[in-house]
């Protein structure tokens, strides 16, 4: 099995799996998957097995039970699936990497919080607005329409270390968290997995973030502030949409030669 079939295999049942998972997918037979099953390895082996034996009623029951097989699919699928989704998967973020195209790497940025791009990899994103019908609207809900030269207006450099903090700071909630990040006790384990994150960039990897912590230096340490103490530029969407007003954000981008990687906080209500 070669490395491009395997990928197209992972590929083809994380899409299926996801449109299962959005109610979009209910005119998908699994059938037609199945038979990759014969010539693929042994994640599409399990995976199949699992979503083989799940009764398709109720709706509701089935939904959970995909996406439940969803996210142990794709942490099974790489270590860096497994951090993101460990950090992350509970606080309402945005996690999403694309390809480098551009010598003003804004531009490749506004794709990434467009959604016209896929991960260069295939590996996961967190996406709670994937299919949020205010994206008809706006769409790069929850964030504003900005364009490049906005984007870049709004940004402030960060060194290495202060953007993992930035980073592990988003597994908090921005309003009444009880347990900030600085003093849990999987703290390290924590930026650990942040750490493991931004590894993804390579050693020629730039940080950029539009907290304004970051104005009047590059190392502002954001577990200390932790996220209720912390303010930006905000480049989230000021409209009420889809029952929401989303309040407050903190972003971090990951930009090196081939890929930019956003990761992306919002406080809503």
């Amino acid at each position: 099995m070669s490395a491009s079939s395997d990928r197209r295999a992972l590929d083809l049942l994380d899409a299926h799996l996801e449109a299962l998972w959005d109610a979009t997918g209910d005119a998908l037979s699994p059938e037609p998957l199945f038979g990759l099953a014969a010539e693929e390895g042994e994640l599409v082996h399990w995976a199949l097995d699992r979503l083989r034996s799940m009764p398709r009623k109720p709706k509701d029951v089935f939904s959970r039970e995909v996406g439940s097989l969803l996210a142990e699919f794709r942490s099974r699928r790489s270590p860096w699936n497994a951090a993101a989704l460990r950090l992350l998967d509970d606080t309402y973020t945005f996690v999403a990497t694309g390809p480098r195209r551009h010598e003003d790497w804004s531009h490749d940025v506004h794709a990434v919080l467009h959604r016209t791009v896929t991960d260069p990899r295939g590996w996961v994103r967190l996406d709670w607005d994937r299919a949020n019908p205010a994206r008809r609207t706006l769409p790069a809900y929850p964030f504003a329409p900005l364009g490049p030269a906005d984007l870049r207006a709004h940004l402030y450099p960060l060194e290495a270390e202060s953007a993992v903090t930035a980073l592990a700071v988003m597994a908090e909630e921005w309003q009444a968290e009880p347990a900030p990040v600085r003093s849990r006790p999987d703290r390290d384990t924590l930026l650990a997995d942040a750490r493991c994150l931004l590894d993804r960039y390579g050693p020629g990897v730039s940080y950029w973030t539009n907290a304004t912590a970051a104005a009047s230096g590059t190392a502002p340490d954001f577990l200390a502030s932790g996220l209720q103490g912390t303010t930006s530029h905000c480049f989230h969407t000021g409209e009420y949409i889809a029952g929401l007003y989303i309040f407050e954000d903190l972003g971090l981008i990951a930009v090196n030669e081939e890929e930019v990687g956003v990761f992306w906080s919002f406080g809503a209500y």
